[in-house]
């Protein structure tokens, strides 16, 4: 079963009850994964039009410790970014498991190395990446069990005709047996979610938000509560309609075949009969 990641990102505005009502809704909504950043606003640039914003949203090392465990209490796993080194040791102390790459750092060679040296399951997402990027990050990680790599386009909002999922064709091709391919969904909609998990994605990732009215950049592209719920269930749907590449029949399948058969073979014996 395919793995979907429930992205709060900055979307709680720095409120922490939201940000707590954000894990609720995700895990009623049957994802797997709620996701969360984990960085420090000084290392911003100080002429950065957002830095600002980023002072107002970043979590504290303890505010991640406390979203990490509600999320646990209720039923899905947290998942977390972080912006550098130091940042992904604190997420190991509470989330050793899994770690999620923003695709800004897919060039970060002492982040991806730490990650290579400490987590099982990684996920890293390839926008704002060339191929040599990607391949070079994919060496980097050569110790790690699990290894996601999500397709992406770094544009808030996506448009259609920039999304291009057959890269993630390209992306198997490339790298064979080493990974699973992903999605990274930055459209407005769950539509384009959906068709990668037809199209053999295994990870879809998507933000969420409380109302697509807040105060923020990722809201419009964001999938309110009743998206959620609904993109979980046509993923799951999705998965149950692929089915497997064995081509056999149902017994349903089977039953109708002897009785067409028998019908139609009477009724050509009774015609030549004639």
């Amino acid at each position: 079963m395919g793995i979907v990641i429930a992205e709060v990102g900055e979307n709680h505005c720095g409120d922490w009850d939201r940000a707590k009502e954000l894990i609720r809704v995700a895990a009623r909504s049957g994802a797997d994964f709620v996701k969360f950043q984990l960085y420090d606003a000084d290392d911003v640039a100080k002429n950065d039009p957002e830095r600002e914003w980023f002072y107002r949203v970043q979590l504290d090392n303890k505010m991640w410790e406390e979203l990490a465990a509600l999320a646990i209490r209720e039923g899905i796993r947290p998942l977390c970014t972080p912006w550098g080194v130091e940042k992904a040791r604190i997420i190991h102390t509470v989330t050793p498991e899994a770690i999620k790459i923003a695709s800004f750092h897919i060039s970060d060679a002492s982040l991806l190395r730490y990650v290579n040296q400490n987590f099982e399951t990684v996920f890293i997402s390839t926008g704002m990446a060339t191929m040599d990027e990607i391949e070079a990050a994919v060496s980097l990680l050569d110790r790690v069990k699990t290894l996601y790599l999500l397709h992406c386009v770094s544009e808030y909002p996506l448009v259609p005709e920039n999304v291009n999922l057959l890269v993630m064709s390209t992306l198997r091709e490339r790298f064979g047996s080493r990974v699973r391919v992903g999605y990274s969904d930055h459209t407005i909609g769950i539509f384009t979610s959906v068709i990668a998990v037809a199209m053999g994605a295994e990870v879809i990732e998507k933000h969420i938000t409380m109302s697509k009215s807040l105060e923020g950049t990722d809201h419009v592209l964001s999938a309110d509560p009743d998206e959620l719920t609904e993109l979980v269930r046509q993923v799951r749907l999705v998965e149950v309609l692929k089915g497997c590449h064995e081509k056999r029949m149902t017994p349903q399948e089977m039953q109708m075949q002897r009785f067409m058969r028998e019908r139609f073979s009477h009724g050509a014996k009774t015609s030549c009969h004639q």
